[in-house]
C-alpha cells in the first residue's frame, strides 16, 4: 500500500485542479477520509482475520462496492458537506476508489479485491512501480524513505504535473464565449 499520506494526494489534486470554492472544505475532508478509510482494515490483523480473507487487508474495503457505499453516505450528507448530492457522491466515490487503484500499483501484498463481493480474486495492475509501504512501526526506516521517494516519483509528481497542466489550459482558455 502507499502510505496514508499518499492516499490523500488524489482528493488534494482534485481540489487544487477545481475552481476556487467548487469543492468545499468539508467535502475535501470527506474525500481525504474516504481515500484513507480502506486501510482501516488493518485492524483485521488485531482480530486475527487472515490477510487473504474477504475482510482482511485489501479485501472488501478495497472494492467498488465499498466506494459506492461511501458515495451514498456522502450523498445523504451532502447538505452538511456543502455540495450537491451528485457532487458529494461522485467526489467521495472517486476518492475512495483511488485507494485500491493506487494499491494495485504497489510492489507487494496480495492485490486488491476490487470486485468483491462478486469475486474474491485479488488484482494487481500490470505495472507496479510504487514501493509498498512498511507498516507504522517500520515507516521511519530506510525502507520507509525509499517508499516515500517512490510515492513522490510515481504519485505526487504526476498529480502535480496534471494539476499544473490543467491550470495552464484553464488559464489560457478564452473567457468570452460570445459568438458574432
Amino acid at each position: 500500500m502507499p502510505s496514508v499520506f499518499t492516499h490523500a494526494a488524489v482528493p488534494l489534486a482534485l481540489w487544487c485542479a477545481s475552481e476556487r470554492g467548487r469543492i468545499s472544505a468539508r467535502l475535501l475532508g470527506a474525500g481525504v477520509a474516504a481515500a484513507m478509510l480502506p486501510d482501516a482494515d488493518v485492524l483485521a490483523f488485531a482480530l486475527h482475520i487472515p490477510y487473504a480473507d474477504a475482510f482482511g487487508h485489501r479485501g472488501a474495503s478495497h472494492s467498488l462496492l465499498f466506494a459506492a457505499v461511501l458515495g451514498l453516505v456522502a450523498c445523504a450528507l451532502s447538505p452538511w458537506l456543502r455540495a450537491s448530492r451528485v457532487q458529494a457522491a461522485a467526489f467521495v466515490s472517486a476518492c475512495a476508489l483511488s485507494h485500491p487503484l493506487l494499491d494495485a500499483f504497489t510492489s507487494g501484498g496480495l492485490g486488491v479485491a476490487l470486485w468483491w463481493p462478486w469475486s474474491e480474486q485479488r488484482l494487481f495492475a500490470p505495472w507496479r512501480p510504487i514501493r509498498v509501504s512498511p507498516f507504522a512501526n517500520n515507516f521511519f526506516s530506510a525502507r520507509g524513505l525509499q517508499t516515500v521517494l517512490s510515492e513522490l516519483r510515481w504519485v505526487w509528481l504526476p498529480l502535480f504535473s496534471c494539476v499544473l497542466g490543467w491550470k495552464l489550459v484553464q488559464h489560457r482558455a478564452p473567457t468570452d464565449q460570445t459568438s458574432p
